[in-house]
């Protein structure tokens, strides 16, 4: 298909990749010209100017940016996806963002004839890298989601569709919700570990066998009691995602007491300068000080 990528950040640089890989004609964008001039060098494609011209005539658009705004800033307004995509092409929009947002997005991309699909996705940048990634989707239209099924499948190892759109971002939050308990009880375990003079890697080696395994356990337990923070998603992203988490728990009048205090336990790693350490830094804040990082 002719595929435009618009976003080529941690994530969205390699699925891009796979795209290419996979024999698609892919466009991309990204704000910082010389971050797609790079991507087209090492991977071919053509690069654009705008969001627009990536997606002129484009079969599929792929959106991966920050949050809701910068959502908007690529998909509407005479240089956004939408004035360049075609009638009966399919916006997918990989972002983290609010459901809100997401069934916005499908009713204005309805009105020009175009399907639309929220998808954020799960696996962090090793996923992306590897084409693993974990693909959850919110789809008005069924046949829609079955055309774009292979295209996504690129770069996942899962993609499903949930329901209608707005689903996928809500399947994200759930996802969200889920990892930020996990870290905050395997730091406070390793924490202890390491009080009691536990040889943690010998630790790990044992428990992660058994009902306490995780990925979280799995891939950051060596790391995060060495202090070492530089593996992928960052604070300040998970502070954001965790902040839509509790936006439309209100919303729904559901109660989030453990994710409450955890988006406040990431305030204090963010205090403590690490606001770009990967999610995995809780541990951070309950070691001696003496053993904390620097930020």
């Amino acid at each position: 298909m002719k595929v435009a990528f618009v976003g080529l950040g941690v994530m969205g640089g390699p699925m891009a990749r796979h795209l290419a890989t996979k024999g698609h004609e892919v466009t991309v964008y990204n704000r910082t010209a010389a971050k797609a001039a790079a991507w087209v060098a090492a991977n071919g494609g053509k690069s654009a100017a705008t969001p627009r011209d990536a997606a002129t005539g484009a079969d599929m658009a792929m959106v991966c940016v920050g949050n809701d705004d910068d959502v908007r800033s690529v998909i509407y307004g005479n240089d956004g996806v939408l004035a360049g995509i075609k009638k009966g092409g399919v916006v997918v929009d990989h972002t983290t963002a609010s459901a809100t947002l997401a069934r916005e997005l499908a009713v204005k991309c309805a009105e020009q004839g175009v399907g639309f699909i929220d998808a954020p996705v799960s696996g962090g940048q090793a996923g992306a890298e590897n084409g693993q990634l974990s693909v959850m989707c919110g789809a008005d239209d069924e046949a829609v989601f079955e055309r774009a099924y292979p295209v996504l499948m690129s770069y996942a190892k899962i993609c499903k569709r949930l329901g209608n759109a707005g689903s996928g971002q809500l399947a994200k939050m759930v996802n969200q919700i889920c990892i930020a308990g996990i870290a905050q009880g395997l730091s406070e375990g390793l924490n202890l570990a390491l009080a009691a003079g536990l040889d943690p890697d010998a630790l790990v080696e044992v428990i992660s066998q058994g009902a306490a395994g995780s990925w979280q356990m799995n891939n950051r337990a060596k790391t995060m009691v060495r202090n070492e923070f530089n593996f992928g998603f960052a604070v300040e992203w998970m502070r954001k995602d965790l902040a839509i988490c509790l936006e439309e728990a209100q919303r729904l009048g559901v109660d989030l007491p453990i994710t409450k205090i955890v988006n406040d336990f990431y305030g204090e790693v963010v205090e403590m300068g690490g606001r770009r350490w990967d999610t995995s830094s809780l541990i951070a804040r309950l070691r001696a000080p003496g053993d904390r990082p620097r930020g």
